[in-house]
């Protein structure tokens, strides 16, 4: 079994406890890491899994990126794309939905767009997941302009 980020070869047993805790098996430095910015940001499982999925598809996503105004789950920043993983569902107020709208402004005004994710999509549909955002990622590629 290799580490899903540096590939290098680790312990069957440690592999085994990473990926039943986090998705996916890590070495132990890397394991550290990935706890350290779980708890430092409230970083949600599904994201550390899908961030990994998502490097090994060929992408190059950065983990809690900050864009500025906050920490983004996961960022691909060659076509600008943001990514947030939802994993609390609440009663939309219209105080949040202003919050939000405005988030989504200052993403456009900088010339990111971000989607927003909910946990389940990936814990349940990780490929599909995957696979959509790869075409997302296809469509912003088509639409960049070349300075």
């Amino acid at each position: 079994m290799t580490c899903s980020d540096c590939n290098k070869s680790i312990d069957p047993e440690l592999g085994y406890h990473t990926t039943k805790s986090l998705g996916v098996p890590l070495c132990e430095r890397h394991r550290r890491l990935v706890e350290r910015v779980m708890e430092e940001n409230n970083t949600p499982v599904e994201a550390i899994q899908l961030f990994y999925a998502l490097k090994e598809a060929g992408t190059y996503p950065m983990l809690e990126w900050w864009d500025g105004q906050k920490s983004v789950d996961i960022a691909i920043s060659r076509v600008k794309l943001n990514i947030e993983v939802e994993t609390h569902y609440r009663q939309l107020t219209h105080e949040q939905a202003i919050n939000d709208l405005e988030e989504a402004m200052h993403s456009f005004k900088n010339g990111f767009t971000t989607i927003r994710i909910p946990h389940v999509a990936i814990s349940h549909y990780l490929e599909d997941t995957v696979r959509y955002i790869l075409g997302i990622i296809q469509g912003l590629k088509a639409n960049l302009k070349v300075i």
